[in-house]
């Protein structure tokens, strides 16, 4: 990270991250998620607002854990004196072991043959490797079958391995984010009764967890002994109006600004394939942000964005590095003039969430979609403290 002092040397297009929404959301969850332990969700480079910054927010205000995708997140978060607990969420393959090891990850361990291999590369390395059983109810992902008639068998062998410590067990709901699915209780028995069977075979991890934002939320029972919220820590919508509900504050704003305006006659083709032809006497501004940035294409022709506090569209197909945009009926405009493609602008709002309904995605895609040459610039107390270093966005 970098000071405030290099904000004017990076480009014309930037995130702000607001720590003190990510502190909030947190002590929101806490509140709700008490007395579970919550482990703050990461991944992704924090769902795009910045890994280590967000790791830091979060355990400075309560969080007690961190969980990852991949063993290079949490390297990251090691190389960063992150030194918390840190899950990798995701598989890890054998070739990546000793690296987990040597950084003390913990590990999700989905089979027999993986918990074999890792406590061999634990024995090798002279270390303890910390797991976390997966147990698959219900989402086909990872995960040993919650049905599967020897699952208390196989944990058992694992528990007994040596050079290896099963810290947790835990399962991901396919449905949290639709309460009214009977799948979240199914999915909830046949943990409930995998814990059981582990329990009679003498496997019983401190932690349980089940509860990732959505679960935390609106399925008390899911919570356990930990909760892993993601997208809520960052002012998202888990579901369909739980940022308002819960009193969640959006982190991330994405602004740029203009870079050219120009009148144009009716009839005047804008952008590629001259997919949009103005219908009248227009003005047109270009922006210098494109789907390299993550500004993505689908947003051709539909989106918005905010000039003086007014809604403009985009004209035309969403270039690599550029956008055009109709700010005929926006007033005055001239280049330099700050645009705000998520966040707030005089009386209006883009979120995250609005910008994934026009491409038919979700919020999560678009936050993790901004591109890493799109520099991060960090506010407290409402002052910019960090930004993004410029080499790291190349």
């Amino acid at each position: 990270m970098e000071g405030p002092g290099r904000r004017m040397s990076l480009r014309p297009t930037w995130v702000e991250i607001d720590l003190d929404a990510i502190a909030h959301n947190l002590r929101q969850l806490q509140q709700v998620a008490a007395p579970a332990q919550l482990m703050a969700v990461v991944k992704a480079d924090g769902y795009g607002h910045g890994a280590v910054m967000v790791a830091r927010t979060a355990l400075a205000h309560g969080a007690r854990r961190l969980a990852v995708a991949i063993v290079e997140e949490g390297v990251h978060l090691r190389q960063s004196a992150i030194a918390c607990p840190v899950l990798v969420l995701g598989w890890t393959p054998p070739e990546q072991y000793g690296l987990a090891l040597r950084y003390d990850l913990e590990l999700t361990v989905s089979s027999e043959a993986e918990a074999r291999a890792l406590a061999e590369a634990a024995r090798r390395e002279g270390r303890r490797a910390k797991i976390h059983l997966k147990i698959d109810t219900g989402m086909t992902r990872l995960g040993l079958r919650a049905s599967d008639p020897r699952l208390g068998e196989v944990a058992a062998r694992i528990a007994a391995l040596g050079h290896l410590e099963i810290v947790g067990v835990y399962t991901h709901l396919a449905t949290a984010d639709d309460g009214g699915s009977p799948l979240n209780g199914r999915q909830l028995a046949a943990f409930e009764e995998a814990l059981h069977v582990l329990a009679r075979h003498g496997v019983r991890p401190l932690l349980r967890h089940a509860a990732n934002s959505a679960a935390l939320l609106r399925l008390p029972g899911a919570r356990f002994d930990l909760v892993r919220p993601g997208i809520a820590l960052y002012g998202l919508e888990a579901f369909p109006g739980a940022v308002e509900r819960f009193g969640l504050r959006p982190a991330l704003a994405w602004k740029t600004r203009v870079a050219l305006v120009k009148e144009v006659p009716a009839g005047t083709p804008v952008g590629y394939g001259a997919t949009h032809v103005t219908s009248r006497p227009s003005r047109i501004a270009t922006l210098p942000v494109g789907y390299a940035d993550g500004l993505r294409r689908a947003l051709s022709n539909r989106g918005q964005v905010l000039i003086n506090g007014r809604r403009v569209p985009i004209v035309g197909r969403v270039c690599m590095d550029q956008v055009m945009v109709d700010v005929t009926d926006a007033g005055p405009v001239a280049v330099g003039d700050e645009v705000v493609l998520i966040g707030v602008q005089g009386e209006e709002r883009i979120t995250a969430d609005e910008m994934a309904g026009w491409m038919d995605t979700i919020g999560y895609e678009v936050v993790t979609g901004i591109g890493r040459r799109v520099p991060r610039i960090y506010y407290r107390g409402g002052r910019p403290i960090a930004s993004t270093p410029v080499g790291h966005l190349l």
